[in-house]
């Protein structure tokens, strides 16, 4: 959990939106357009209160709208309602929160929650892993990936990178890069495993993996084997093709 996040208060209760294949990470800025009537007063209701709500990923071994048991909590940073009473949001990542028990399920579904804190380790080890994944982040970038420059300068505004900040509108793929250094010398790795998964980790179930893990040196070696996988596979498909 990032520092001027310890000065929040989190609510011991949280509305629940499920969603297929969607993950919020810490510092990540999703955006989402509210049309149903049960997320439109979840909307409300949030706005009226503490601006939160968490985004969790449904589960793909059930018929319900179950959620997995870690999702992420988010805060409201912008919402815009048309005439039509539909709501664009823009949903701030704040924290990996543990989803223990239902308090209700309609309107909308609120749970009780426990934050989940970063095990942070600063060792020869952890920045052994960290300089990996600033490597493969390259050679996976170097294999083709379309980056969307004005969304994702939006979502690392909040890091305050001095590469985004004096050059918003540069390249995408170079802007990526540049965050992912800059992040690996600040010595931030937990920032830098949940950045990297959620930009290039392709596959949401991988991306859950990522935020349910506590430990950073873990986190950084489960996003190192994910990303030697896609690597592998991108260049398999290139060698056929």
């Amino acid at each position: 959990m990032r520092w001027y996040y310890y000065f929040m208060q989190f609510p011991p209760t949280v509305p629940v939106m499920t969603l297929p294949g969607v993950i919020l990470f810490p510092e990540a800025v999703l955006p989402l357009y509210l049309f149903e009537l049960r997320y439109r007063k979840m909307l409300a209701d949030a706005l009226q209160t503490h601006r939160m709500f968490a985004v969790a990923m449904r589960r793909c071994d059930t018929r319900s709208e179950t959620p997995e048991h870690v999702a992420g909590l988010g805060l409201i940073r912008a919402a815009v309602t048309g005439d039509d009473g539909n709501s664009r949001v823009m949903l701030q990542g704040i924290a990996r929160v543990e989803l223990l028990r239902a308090v209700r399920y309609r309107p909308y579904r609120v749970y009780e929650i426990r934050p989940i804190e970063s095990e942070e380790q600063s060792t020869a080890v952890t920045h052994a892993l960290a300089s990996r994944v600033v490597e493969l982040v390259a050679e996976r970038i170097e294999l083709g990936f379309d980056l969307p420059v004005d969304g994702l300068a939006e979502a690392l505004a909040p890091l305050r990178i001095p590469a985004i900040e004096s050059d918003p509108k540069t390249a995408g793929a170079w802007l990526f890069q540049q965050a992912v250094r800059s992040l690996a010398e600040q010595d931030d790795p937990a920032q830098l495993a949940d950045l990297v998964s959620a930009t290039l980790l392709p596959e949401p179930k991988k991306q859950q993996v990522i935020l349910e893990t506590a430990s950073v040196d873990q986190r950084l070696r489960c996003l190192v084997k994910f990303l030697l996988e896609d690597i592998r596979k991108r260049k398999s498909r290139k060698e056929h093709d």
